[in-house]
């Protein structure tokens, strides 16, 4: 049974426990010695530049007492009765002690360390290791990088960072992104990474609409993003590492001098990226003739009808000539071109983001609590979203070896209207639209409620198409809206027995609710009898929690041998239920609630739930600070799966050698070197209820007996889940004292036992079947080239970073007798695994062509091959990233290009804009018609022979025959783009003009992201798209485009 979740009171007073540790932190910060009178220490920390370094750890030597460096690198400590030494370290750096003696202040510098040996990293389960003694790559990204030029979805930011990682996104507000690192290799199942934010695992979800996972979550929080991306280091998570992990780390206040506030304000405007290019000489109707309909097929009152081709635009040239229009009618008006629609229907979209930040700490804790508002308005006209987040981490030492940490982050998020996903008015909507008259609907509806004729069902206020509706009258009266709670946060108490021996207890939760409704306005009529609207509302509410224990060990011995191992459990619980109810049809007008039905309403349910419990373990050897070798294993036991058999075992092994330490090779020229491999295996979970038959209600029979029906899908119950088993080796390179780095990986990886819902024979009673079968493989390359290139050059610094990757990936095996499997269709394209063919190969039909590969005509119409072919793939040849960052002095200037060469897309929607005369090629030819570019056939089909195509026919026939809902071929195109991802240019203010006010620094910026699309191959859109979701990517049909954010940043800081 399901508990319920109470945020404040009752059982489960999780808010309680947070809110009383970080109200017991706050005053520990507030009221303790640190702030009272005796000996105390004040310093500042210097960089080799003596500029301050900001965040360097100040430690009394033999104690757990410290602080952080502020702003301005400095820092303060109270000291007991014989503490007279610290410790400064910082990352890259070589750690300091410096001798206190009768001193009250000093100034430290530190030294760098050329070989970067100390820079750590945040692995599994937010253990923290050193860079250098990874078997297996990861790469960070700092949250400055996410805040300053922010996406309102933060994932967003990821782009063009990191090597391997591919994002697909939409300019929808509140919307989520489709994520996948080193490919896809789940057949069926999720590809999308896990996220886990201080230590709370969250689904990484891409609903499009309603959006989840990192989407929520405040970029103003997080202090960094480290990807897990291989199979190794992600193997401590078991069965839901195999698409590897996305570790966030969020601000916890260390580093503050007593109390700080911080306050952010973000603010970017929004225009739409690319704009197809549209012909504007010939206006709405078919063979040079302009109509004006009233719905389907219909007439105007002078009698120029026409019975097809009304949502087209082959009509006579936009050059004064007078017409009825749909608003003018029976009257004549000016026929003119209005090259401008496509502008004036976008509206100018905004993204407000603001947030406060109060935070604490001194030797005993920290603390941070943060409040953020984002309000987002998108382009298209009535849709928007909002969300709220707070956020509270805390941390304080109970006593010298009792720590006592909690983080917790609230959401509150919501939409009147996520209605719109799609611009297809632009593939139908006549050339003469003037969308200024659209949006004043209302002002001629008493037109369109004149032209009614029996028979015709008008689904809303027609406008003169045929298939689509005035889009402001949707908007209004078609909305969608959604209010969202979401609650993640974790506890944890660590105790440490001795300097070597620690131990964690840790409970973490990621809740949500959600609250759905859609609505269809009143506002139809069939056969004169007016039809009243319908309304549905969905409750959702999932929750994860996950109760783990780690204890850790940690030994040197001999000064050369170091081990360092990890035991624990977990226990994890998933919920998820949702509930719905549609009321088809409404007893009274405009009243939108489940009691108000004039027929019986039609409710559905869905739950899931399961547990997984797990033991781990990892070990970590080391010798001499160069040589490590890494095994971990954590077995789990899972109730999706068979009770005799729901054990699996989940292993990794990793060797790490720092070969200039080694062999003593070190340079000036070669100033580190490191060579690395690692075998592992993951897991990919089986969903709930796969194991036996399910029934699903099917209403009651005769209104009182209910009826039921089993699942289409024959269960198994020796169901196993997905393995992955990876490789890698890599080669860390540092050159010129650690100006220029380089690291390579090449990896391999074979993810077998697919959980498959393989189609059966119908007479079989059932239509489908799951089990255990097929192979998928990714394999591949990644580089990441970082540099110094000027390093204080008269004051300028400039840093380059460098990443490609290349992945190649294949569908080597499905099920006996099963050659394909359907990931996703639109007009008779599918997207499939197929074997032999890469994950997501789209089939269709396709133009004959002769042996030089030629398109064949005849009478001058393209020519269909018999048969589903091979059209392409969505995988891209290789992606890449270049970011540069520049200072001087006070100011920054920091730009990200992003890179992604092949793969193709399915856009239905750019050639039925051919197809309806919208786009500027099917302006030529209209008066003397067109010869289609290939051959005809002047032999006979056994002994063709092929000569120049030379058959002119109309304009209007030749563009239909590029028609992808039949012609499939015309709708594939290349999906490469390389984008100016990112522009920011800041001006710090320094602190000689600040002086001695409460301000401690202000830094401003002017922001920029997707500000210019420096290369595509596709004529009209930005080939970015997600119109699908999920594992069904690389489909297109007049998608919303993406936008252009340009703005500012503030950030000041008390």
């Amino acid at each position: 049974m399901i508990k319920t979740f109470t945020l404040w009171s009752g059982k489960h007073s999780f808010l309680k426990g947070l809110f009383l540790v970080a109200v017991i932190a706050a005053v520990s910060v507030l009221d303790n010695p640190l702030f009272a009178q005796g000996r105390s220490i004040s310093g500042k920390v210097l960089d080799e530049n003596n500029d301050p370094i900001i965040g360097a750890s100040v430690l009394v030597k033999g104690t757990v007492k410290g602080a952080a460096t502020d702003l301005d690198g400095e820092f303060s400590l109270s000291l007991a009765e014989g503490e007279n030494i610290l410790e400064v370290s910082f990352i890259g750096y070589n750690k300091q002690e410096v001798t206190i003696g009768n001193r009250s202040s000093l100034s430290v510098s530190l030294v760098p360390d050329t070989q970067a040996l100390s820079e750590v990293v945040v692995t599994a389960f937010g253990m923290e290791r050193e860079k250098k003694a990874l078997g297996y790559t990861t790469q960070s990204v700092d949250g400055s990088k996410l805040a300053e030029a922010r996406q309102p979805n933060v994932v967003n930011n990821l782009a063009g960072r990191i090597a391997g990682v591919q994002i697909n996104s939409n300019s929808m507000p509140g919307s989520g992104s489709h994520v996948v690192i080193r490919g896809s290799s789940s057949v069926s199942g999720n590809n999308q990474p896990l996220v886990v934010v201080d230590g709370v695992p969250l689904e990484q979800t891409d609903t499009r609409r309603y959006g989840g996972g990192l989407s929520e979550i405040n970029p103003d929080n997080i202090k960094e993003i480290n990807v897990l991306k291989g199979a190794t280091a992600a193997a401590l998570y078991g069965s839901r590492a195999a698409n590897g992990v996305i570790m966030v780390t969020t601000k916890d206040g260390s580093g503050t001098k007593g109390i700080g506030v911080e306050f952010n304000s973000n603010v970017t405007f929004d225009r739409p990226l690319i704009k197809p290019n549209f012909q504007n000489i010939y206006g709405g109707g078919a063979g040079y003739r302009t109509w004006y309909v009233d719905g389907r097929n219909g007439f105007d009152a002078d009698g120029i009808r026409g019975t097809a081709g009304v949502d087209e635009s082959w009509g006579a040239p936009m050059d004064g000539r007078l017409v009825p229009l749909w608003y003018s009618a029976p009257d004549r008006v000016p026929l003119l071109p209005q090259p401008n629609n496509w502008e004036q229907f976008w509206e100018t979209g905004s993204a407000v983001q603001n947030n406060v930040a109060v935070s604490g700490a001194n030797e005993s804790g920290n603390f941070r609590l943060s409040l953020g508002r984002l309000d987002q308005q998108s382009i298209m006209y009535n849709n928007g979203y909002f969300r709220n987040n707070f956020k509270i981490n805390a941390g304080y030492n109970l006593t010298s070896k009792l720590n006592v940490t909690v983080s917790a982050e609230y959401v509150k998020s919501g939409s009147d209207n996520r209605r719109y996903t799609a611009s297809s008015d632009f593939i139908w909507a006549h050339r003469h639209t003037e969308y200024d008259r659209l949006r004043n609907w209302e002002d001629y509806y008493e037109i369109q409620r004149a032209t009614f004729r029996p028979g015709d069902d008008y689904p809303y206020a027609n406008w003169q198409h045929e298939y689509f509706a005035n889009p402001y009258f949707l908007q209004d009266r078609y909305p969608n809206a959604n209010m969202k709670d979401r609650l993640v946060g974790n506890i944890a108490a660590t105790y440490k027995f001795t300097d070597n021996l620690s131990l964690m207890i840790r409970s973490g939760t990621d809740y949500w609710s959600d609250n759905r409704t859609d609505v269809t306005s009143v506002e139809r009529t069939k056969n004169f009898v007016r039809i009243l609207g319908a309304y549905t509302q969905t409750n959702i509410s999932s929750q994860e929690t996950n109760s783990d224990f780690i204890l850790n060990y940690n030994k040197t011995f001999a000064s050369k041998f170091s081990v360092n191992v990890q035991a624990g459990g977990i226990n994890r619980t998933n919920d998820f239920v949702s509930n719905a109810v549609n009321v088809r049809e409404l007893t009274i007008d405009g009243l939108y609630n489940l009691g108000n039905y004039a027929s019986p309403v039609v409710p559905s349910s869905e739950i899931r739930r399961q547990t997984v419990n797990s033991v781990f373990g990892a070990t970590q050897f080391g010798y001499n600070n160069s040589l490590f070798l890494d095994i971990t294993g954590r077995n789990d036991w899972s109730s999706t799966l068979p009770i005799n058999a729901n054990s699996f075992f989940y292993p990794s092994v990793a060797l790490s050698a720092v070969i200039t330490d080694i062999f003593d090779i070190q340079s000036r020229v070669l100033s580190f070197a490191k060579v690395r491999a690692s075998l592992a295996q993951v897991g990919n979970d089986a969903d709930p209820y796969q194991l036996r038959q399910t029934f699903m209600a099917q209403g009651l029979w005769a209104g009182t007996t209910p009826t039921y029906s089993e699942a289409p899908t024959i269960a198994n119950r020796d169901l196993k889940p997905e393995i992955t088993t990876g490789r890698e080796v890599g080669l860390d390179l540092r050159f010129l004292n650690g100006r220029i780095g380089l690291d390579l990986t090449y990896y391999h990886q074979s993810t077998t036992n697919q959980i498959l819902a393989v189609a059966i024979s119908n007479a079989s009673g059932y239509q489908f079947r799951t089990l255990n079968a097929g192979e998928v493989t990714n394999q591949g390359v990644e580089a990441m080239l970082t540099a110094s290139v000027l390093q204080n050059r008269g004051g300028l610094n400039w840093d380059v970073s460098v990443n490609f990757s290349r992945n190649r990936n294949l569908v080597v095996e499905l099920a006996e007798g099963l050659e394909n499997y359907i990931l996703g269709s639109q007009n008779s394209v599918t997207s499939e695994a197929r074997i032999g063919q890469p994950y997501g190969t789209f089939y269709g039909r396709r133009y004959l062509r002769s042996p030089e590969g030629e398109i064949v005509y005849n009478n001058g119409l393209p020519q269909l091959e018999p048969g589903t072919f091979a059209l392409g793939n969505i995988q891209p040849d290789w992606m890449g990233g270049i970011a540069n960052d520049f200072k001087y002095r006070n100011f920054s200037l920091g730009t990200l290009i992003d890179i992604r060469m092949g793969g193709d897309i399915f856009d239905v929607g750019t050639g039925l804009a051919r197809k309806t005369g919208q786009y500027a090629e099917t302006a030529i030819g209209r008066e003397e018609g067109v010869i289609g570019q290939g051959v005809k056939n002047v032999g006979t089909a056994e002994n063709p022979s092929f000569v120049p195509n030379d058959v002119v026919i109309q304009a209007a026939t030749f563009w239909n025959a590029t028609n992808p809902r039949n012609f499939h071929e015309a709708g594939i195109f290349d999906g490469s783009f390389v984008k100016l991802r990112e522009v920011t240019f800041g001006y710090t203010i320094p602190q000689s003009i600040l002086g001695k006010t409460f301000i401690q620094g202000v830094r401003v910026s002017l922001v920029g992201r997707n500000l210019a699309m420096l290369h595509r191959n596709h004529p009209h859109m930005d080939p970015e798209v997600d119109m699908k979701g999920g594992n069904a990517q690389g489909f297109a049909s007049g998608e919303q485009p993406s936008t252009r954010n340009i703005g500012f940043n503030l950030n000041v800081t008390f």
